[in-house]
């Protein structure tokens, strides 16, 4: 099997299994609490996409990476982990903006990452040398993708919180 097949593979069962852990138990521990409570938890998924900076560390990943395919790669996920943690802080305080910070904030974030997606089918990334970059990939975006998912069905669904 090549490195894309596998790539792809290792991406499908880590959806699957976030999924299963996602509607089997963080969903029902989620929805017994305030919506808010929900909304924060799942943002906290989005936090540590700063970590997607690595790209632009120099030998980190194959150097005959487009440069625009990293930058936008490192600075769009920089920015979701800013607006993430911003929202986190909203919630918290009870802004009034802050549910629609969190519907700015997630749309941003997945339509990132469905970009990100777009980038790395176009330029058949996992053929490239991606060093720590796989491990994101293929664990890391399929979490942020469902917690974007539930954070959308959070926001949809207000009439399943106390408040």
């Amino acid at each position: 099997m090549n490195s894309t097949n596998i790539f792809w593979m290792q991406i499908l069962e880590s959806v699957a299994l976030v999924t299963a852990i996602a509607v089997w138990y963080v969903w029902p521990l989620l929805k017994n609490g305030p919506r808010s409570s929900a909304l924060i938890a799942l943002l906290f998924v989005h936090v540590p996409r700063y970590v997607g900076m690595v790209v632009l560390v120099p030998h980190m990943v194959d150097p005959n990476l487009p440069r625009g395919f990293l930058s936008s790669t490192a600075y769009g996920d920089l920015a979701e982990a800013v607006l993430a943690l911003v929202c986190i802080v909203a919630l918290r305080s009870n802004w009034r903006v802050a549910v629609p910070l969190v519907w700015v904030t997630n749309t941003w974030g997945l339509l990132d990452l469905l970009n990100g997606l777009r980038s790395v089918i176009q330029l058949n990334v996992p053929s490239f040398h991606l060093g720590t970059l796989w491990y994101i990939y293929i664990f890391y975006a399929p979490v942020a993708v469902v917690a974007h998912i539930m954070i959308f069905w959070t926001l949809t669904n207000s009439r399943l919180w106390k408040n």
